[in-house]
């Protein structure tokens, strides 16, 4: 019974073959956007031996996430859904075999790079916030939370076998074979969603998408996603915490440069370096089954950002690579639970209305905020040491929670529905800002009887999702 209780439900993969093919789909198509992930590190690194230019790949990323993310989440709250991620799918494995093209040429150009990388961002862009309003209407309010972790599950496993994979084919045949690799992949992604039904949004309930009977604008419609997040502070505070952990504590650039260190540069252990935070976060995605019974969300997210920068100081220092992979698999581990506890409390404060608009902010921030760190981490570590760099950024990360946990005491309070089999405790509303009325408790959905919703996937990704956290 003690076992049944912490490993994660797989009710839905059971009895819901849409979102089984789409789980299968997805976690093949992920893992060849970690190869490309992989491959693109290695081979601009490769190219300019520097952790500068390996940063420059975060602001290839963030500048179309940054530009096209929030529009795109409109998009989601206009159009259906599922063709939209349909078509930026095929486009996106264009840009994959674009990339093996090139590869192929054996051109030593990194600009030509960076643009398929801007190319591929803009694309993830619109299809993750879409993308990520699947689940609540595949799956019932009781299946969610038990889906958005086997959601979770799809992450970690591409964690693992994408960078273990890459680095053989890599060392092997280069990393056009990454590529070429994840151009096929993306067959699995075509198969998972094509066979959904059509996605359109729902009809606002009085809230979102018109103005007085009129429809809003592309514009109007972003303007009014980022009303909604800037009145409760439960949001501002979930998108704040994760922003502190990707910004100084993810330092993704400094990972060739630190195996060519220590490790003498060989691509499979580099590949290794992904791999370990993949299985420590699979780790935690199996055994999420306490995670139901936790009613402080925003306490438990500032902990477990606290956890993921001491693994990365830790890294930053470990002599030996044992202890190297052992620390980037506590930060995975700390990472699977701060993404799923941060997907409770967005679903549970989002209405439906405005999912897309909301999805896509917390795509740009989980993503946008690993990019940044990136880039971050690159200059701080070619101006300095790349272990100085990542030593500092994970302490900054551990002070940056316990700073807004302090700051921002309606998010360390915020309780979601009490544990499962006891009695709900009352829990305090969002603080309102000056001059806004209350948050309407009726937005929350309870999952499970007492469980909250938890959030539905980057995704994430990286593909840019990769490249922030959790996030293509």
């Amino acid at each position: 019974m003690l076992s049944m209780r912490l490993l994660t439900d797989v009710t839905p993969l059971r009895e819901n073959p849409a979102f089984r093919r789409l789980w299968l789909g997805t976690m093949l198509s992920r893992t060849g956007s970690a190869m490309t992930t992989f491959a693109v590190t290695l081979q601009v690194y490769d190219m300019t031996s520097s952790t500068a230019a390996v940063g420059g790949i975060a602001v290839a990323t963030l500048l179309p996430m940054v530009l096209i993310a929030l529009p795109g989440g409109s998009l989601a709250d206009r159009f259906d859904r599922r063709r939209l991620v349909l078509v930026m799918t095929v486009l996106a494995a264009a840009v994959s075999g674009l990339l093996f093209g090139y590869a192929a040429l054996r051109v030593d150009w990194v600009w030509p790079l960076y643009g398929l990388v801007v190319m591929s961002s803009g694309i993830s862009a619109i299809s993750a916030p879409a993308a990520t309003t699947f689940i609540p209407r595949l799956v019932g309010p009781e299946q969610r939370a038990a889906a958005m972790a086997l959601n979770r599950i799809i992450f970690q496993v591409m964690l693992i076998a994408g960078p273990a994979l890459a680095g053989v084919i890599a060392a092997g045949i280069g990393v056009k074979g990454c590529y070429l690799v994840d151009t096929a992949t993306f067959a699995g992604a075509l198969w998972g969603v094509g066979r959904l039904p059509a996605m359109p949004p729902e009809p606002a309930g009085g809230r979102g998408g018109a103005a007085g009977g009129r429809r809003l604008s592309g514009l109007a419609l972003t303007l009014e996603g980022l009303s909604f997040i800037g009145r409760s502070r439960v949001l501002a505070g979930a998108f704040l915490a994760d922003v502190n952990a990707t910004f100084f504590g993810l330092p993704t650039s400094l990972f060739p440069a630190i195996n060519a260190e220590r490790f003498g540069g060989d691509p499979r252990t580099l590949g290794l370096f992904g791999t370990a935070i993949g299985v420590g976060g699979l780790v935690s995605a199996v055994f999420a089954g306490p995670l139901r019974h936790i009613s402080r969300h925003g306490l438990g997210m500032l902990c477990c950002v606290a956890v993921w920068g001491a693994g990365f100081a830790m890294f930053a220092v470990a002599p030996w690579l044992w202890l190297t992979l052992l620390a980037l698999g506590l930060a995975g581990l700390a990472d699977t639970f701060t993404v799923v506890l941060r997907g409770m409390i967005v679903q549970a404060e989002t209405p439906e209305e405005f999912r897309g608009r909301v999805n896509a902010a917390d795509y740009l921030v989980g993503a946008g905020g690993g990019e940044l760190g990136s880039l971050e981490a690159g200059l701080v570590g070619s101006l300095t040491t790349p272990a100085i760099s990542a030593l500092c950024g994970g302490l900054l990360t551990v002070a940056g929670a316990i700073v807004i946990g302090a700051a921002v005491p309606g998010f360390r309070r915020y309780r979601g529905p009490a544990p499962t089999g006891r009695e709900a405790e009352p829990r305090p509303a969002a603080e309102p800002e000056s001059g806004q009325e209350p948050e309407p408790e009726s937005r929350q959905e309870p999952v499970s009887g007492q469980e909250t919703e938890t959030e539905s996937g980057p995704v994430p990704e990286l593909d840019p999702e990769l490249a922030g956290r959790g996030g293509q």
